[in-house]
């Protein structure tokens, strides 16, 4: 569980190197930039620690010490001052502050300061445990779609109907299936999983019903189908649409009576199964095209189950990634334990088509890739920034506010280019985009035929540089 830290500067070169020194401290950083942004931060989420410039443009830091004092005693407050300003720095103490940095300090000074103030505070507040995600049987979240699907499966669980589940690929049809077996009294015999449209149709009937040694061409033994390794058990029979009218035939037999007959037996054998089936098609569309037979979908489509698309539960998508996040930094020996703030914006952002196996593949992306506490804005692979700014960004689902995208302020107009140092002309075209896409570095990126990352990191150069320049 890492901190929280909110940095009020309204200087944004200085935000960015504050904002990249804490963050590569392992904390978990938002910015403001006045005392508007700070409160509406505060209200979204209770930072644990506030670095608070007392010098904003639209208001005095004091007023903003005074409410964290009043409404939010837990949380540390460390304040900048300017050089022959001690005075106000002495009030903001006598006001509740646990320190002051006076500008300018160095890198160490300022980890410091606030390591120090952390320090005086619980490991781990009673809100955060109960801001962890909700988990049911292999799903994260805690949207009301998901809400929904809990329900349904507690109550399927009980029951020993046929359950048809649809969904778009990667929204955790097989995750569900699993959930229906695991609160099913058949929980404790086999779940048998079998991929349709995974398994050559010449050899489907001999995966699902099994083959007696001799029955064709390389039937070099007997060999039981998933319907009688899952006796007493589940089958689950993924993408169910892609299965040859000729075996849905049979599937049907094989509902009706409880029996089975592999390739090559002269008589059926009884056997105990549940079915649960998919698809990521519409099955009554199938009907209708004459590829699905009408008996057997009425059969199978006993208690259907529709599982919802991530993007219409944005709300789960940080809470799956950190989820996972953490899971995959264990199996890849990796230190990664929570996400930027940006990062959060950027994912709860994103449309997701390929749904959580998307998000899954990212994340895993990022693991093996790169390394450290927190996975950063340049880490992502540039598939996350493709439709980012296509609608609002959702706040993540713990309702930190995810902060905007570092604007640094760009010149009118460029001045003659010649014996301009091809780097400052570089900074002037990259500034200038920025501030005519509103600050969004995704756009910006693609109207300049760049990574956002590479933007991302331009920005902290250039405002590393300044510090540093500040500091001499």
């Amino acid at each position: 569980m890492q901190n929280r830290v909110l940095i009020v500067e309204d200087t944004s070169s200085l935000s960015m190197v504050y904002e990249a020194v804490l963050t590569r401290a392992g904390h978990l950083v938002n910015c403001a930039a006045s005392l508007a942004e700070a409160r509406a931060a505060c209200a979204a989420m209770p930072p644990r620690l506030v670095l608070l410039d007392l010098q904003l443009p639209d208001g005095d830091g004091l007023d903003l010490l005074d409410e964290l004092h009043r409404d939010a005693p837990e949380c540390r407050v460390v304040v900048i001052t300017a050089n022959g300003s001690i005075n106000r720095a002495v009030e903001a103490m006598r006001a509740g502050a646990f320190d002051f940095l006076v500008k300018p300090f160095d890198e160490s000074r300022l980890i410091k300061a606030v390591d120090n103030a952390i320090a005086t505070l619980e490991p781990f507040p009673p809100e955060e445990e109960r801001d962890a995600p909700e988990t049911f049987e292999g799903f994260i979240g805690r949207s009301a779609p998901m809400q929904e699907i809990y329900r349904m499966v507690r109550a399927i669980g009980r029951s020993t109907a046929t359950v048809f589940i649809t969904g778009e690929s990667g929204t955790g049809k097989e995750v569900c299936a699993r959930a229906i077996h695991a609160v099913s009294t058949r929980a404790r015999k086999p779940f048998v999983p079998l991929n349709c449209a995974a398994i050559p149709r010449d050899l489907l009937e001999s995966e699902v019903f099994g083959h007696l040694k001799g029955a064709f061409t390389g039937a070099l033994s007997d060999k039981p189908g998933a319907a009688a390794v899952a006796d007493g058990g589940t089958l689950f029979l993924d993408e169910i649409c892609e299965m040859d009218l000729s075996l849905q035939t049979k599937l049907l037999r094989f509902l009706q009576t409880s029996t089975i007959q592999p390739v090559g037996a002269a008589r059926p054998i009884p056997v105990d199964v549940r079915i649960v089936c998919a698809t990521n098609r519409d099955p009554a569309e199938e009907v209708r095209q004459g590829r699905f037979r009408e008996d057997l979908y009425y059969r199978l489509h006993v208690v259907p189950i529709h599982m919802p698309p991530l993007r219409q539960r944005p709300e789960d998508v940080v809470d799956i990634a950190r989820a996972v996040l953490v899971e995959y930094a264990a199996e890849e020996g990796k230190a990664f334990v929570a996400l930027d703030p940006r990062v959060e914006g950027l994912f709860a952002a994103r449309p997701w088509p390929g749904n959580v196996r998307q998000l899954l593949n990212v994340i895993r992306n990022i693991v093996v890739l790169h390394d450290g506490a927190v996975v950063l804005p340049d880490m992502l692979p540039p598939e996350v920034f493709v439709g980012a700014e296509d609608r609002p960004a959702a706040a993540p689902a713990a309702g930190w506010t995810a902060p905007p995208a570092p604007v640094v302020s760009a010149r009118n107009h460029v001045a003659a280019l010649v014996g301009t140092p091809l780097a400052e002309v570089e900074r002037e075209l990259i500034e200038a985009t920025i501030e005519h896409c509103d600050g969004s570095i995704p756009r910006a990126a693609r109207m300049l035929e760049l990574s956002p990352s590479t933007i991302y990191r331009k920005l902290e150069s250039w405002a590393a540089a300044a510090q540093r320049r500040a500091g001499e």
